[in-house]
């Protein structure tokens, strides 16, 4: 059943059981009512779920951090869009330079990590475009060219892209959920290719020689992967955005795609991964026995400080134990109004400097008037700035290969 489908089927029985209780009431207590003066018009007190935007009560100190401690690198941002299964063919830019270079400077925000810098003609483009004239500000990186996997002698094409985009300026190479959830064996149709397929070694291994770190995102919260139904804590999310749900048909499980990606770490020893928005946010436990398995292994926060800060304890240990090998990013996407966990903008890094360096205690996980990903707040988790000076910029650093 489709969102709006589901909104209003919900609706209906809402309005036919508040329907059958006001016939009851009225039947019994009339009356009364009547003599009090104290009926209501029909409907008066329900209120839908989505038109629910409760202000809280508690009175907590609120601590604004305009600026990050230190200079950062956002490791994860999206000022581009790159060419998505051939239909593309010019690079997409989300805002320009002039726009986001002023925000950067405000929030101490030495340099962007532009994932989505695509492939051929188009990453050459968004190089030129973000990389070139600001080498200091800006660092692009690759992306798989998924569609040419129907041609012969795929595997080695792809890992020859890899060479070709370094030539062309590309520091890393990016892996969106694409392999895994939506790309199959003839790119849009047939069955789905598993992310450890055999395919992708020469990649793996062209990414590892010439020293391009990639940044991977292969799965999704564990509560995409469930119903959408009342037991799920992110129903308003997913009944908002019903694509994201990927419950049932041929879809892997959330824990089959995390194994499928070790394998993958675990076969190519040489090339440093980074483990998009934490990996499993939810399982703090399962991340920790993964970076001690692999050494090759990094993790980045974009996106899921709304999950990190709702288990502020466990969180700061593993920012303390690992913190080496933790990187700082948003997933920040310039207009990007349908995600508001994402907007690319001041009051995104505020909330993100404010987790990190702070002990405030219940406060909004996003700039929006409800919360977009589910219904919490989040806690600061006060990073001494010896932490702090690594997860902003030293770890990301010595994986780009940057000099202080």
């Amino acid at each position: 059943m489709g969102g709006w489908s589901r909104r209003n089927w919900l609706a209906s029985l809402a309005l036919a059981a508040a329907g059958q209780g006001a016939i009851a009431n009225a039947w019994q207590v009339r009356p009364k009512k009547r003599e009090l003066g104290r009926e209501k018009a029909p409907g008066q007190g329900k209120l839908a779920l989505e038109d629910y935007e409760p202000k809280s009560m508690l009175h907590v100190p609120e601590t604004k951090v305009p600026r990050a401690r230190f200079p950062a690198i956002d490791f994860h941002t999206h000022l581009s869009w790159s060419a998505r299964r051939g239909r593309v063919t010019e690079a997409h830019n989300n805002a320009t330079p002039e726009e986001v270079l002023p925000v950067m400077d405000r929030k101490n925000l030495r340099m962007m990590v532009n994932l989505t810098g695509g492939y051929g003609n188009v990453l050459e483009q968004t190089i030129n475009y973000w990389q070139k004239p600001h080498p200091d500000r800006f660092v692009v990186f690759t992306e798989p060219w998924f569609e040419k996997i129907i041609e012969p002698g795929y595997p080695q094409f792809q890992a020859d892209q890899i060479a070709r985009a370094q030539a062309l300026g590309a520091r890393g190479l990016k892996l969106l959920k694409t392999l895994g959830l939506y790309l199959r064996e003839r790119v849009t149709t047939g069955s789905l290719v598993k992310i450890d397929d055999h395919r992708f070694d020469p990649m793996w291994e062209a990414a590892g020689a010439h020293q391009m770190p990639v940044a991977i995102h292969i799965s999704d919260p564990e509560a995409f992967f469930l119903p959408t139904d009342r037991f799920n804590e992110r129903y308003e999310e997913l009944n908002a955005h019903p694509d994201w749900s990927f419950h049932g048909k041929d879809f892997p499980s959330n824990q089959e795609l995390q194994e499928a990606r070790n394998r993958v770490m675990a076969r190519h020893p040489r090339t440093q991964f980074v483990v998009l928005h934490v990996g499993d946010s939810e399982n703090l436990p399962y991340v920790s026995e993964l970076l001690d398995r692999y050494p090759n292994m990094h993790t980045e926060i974009g996106a899921r400080i709304g999950e990190l800060g709702r288990q502020p304890r466990a969180s700061r240990k593993f920012f303390d134990k690992y913190q080496d090998r933790i990187l700082f990013g948003t997933d920040a996407v310039p207009r990007g109004n349908d995600t508001p966990q994402q907007i690319f903008g001041e009051q995104l890094y505020e909330i993100y400097y404010r987790f990190l360096e702070t002990e405030d205690e219940y406060f909004d996980y996003a700039p929006a008037p409800k919360p977009p990903q589910g219904r919490w707040r989040i806690y600061g988790i006060g990073l001494p700035e010896s932490i702090l000076r690594k997860v902003y910029y030293d770890n990301a650093a010595r994986l780009l290969g940057l000099q202080n």
